[in-house]
């Protein structure tokens, strides 16, 4: 998926929740991600935090903790 598009959708997932209380709104995120993010999409996520935060709302980097990790494959 490209990055543009993947950091879209992840923001849109933070606009919902951000009329929640703080903490919520994160848990919201995390939790939307974990649920209906496959494997590769949250491995996508992660990669990108890493290089380039800023396309990402705070309430997404925030909750990037608590969304599960995708393990590598066995070669």
């Amino acid at each position: 998926m490209s990055p543009d598009k993947l950091a879209r959708m992840a923001n849109q997932i933070a606009t919902f929740f951000k009329s929640r209380p703080h903490q919520e709104g994160v848990d919201g995120v995390a939790g939307h991600l974990n649920d209906f993010w496959e494997p590769r999409m949250r491995a996508q996520l992660f990669e990108l935090l890493k290089t380039n935060p800023d396309m990402f709302d705070p309430l997404v980097q925030e909750a990037a903790s608590k969304v599960r990790p995708v393990e590598a494959k066995a070669s």
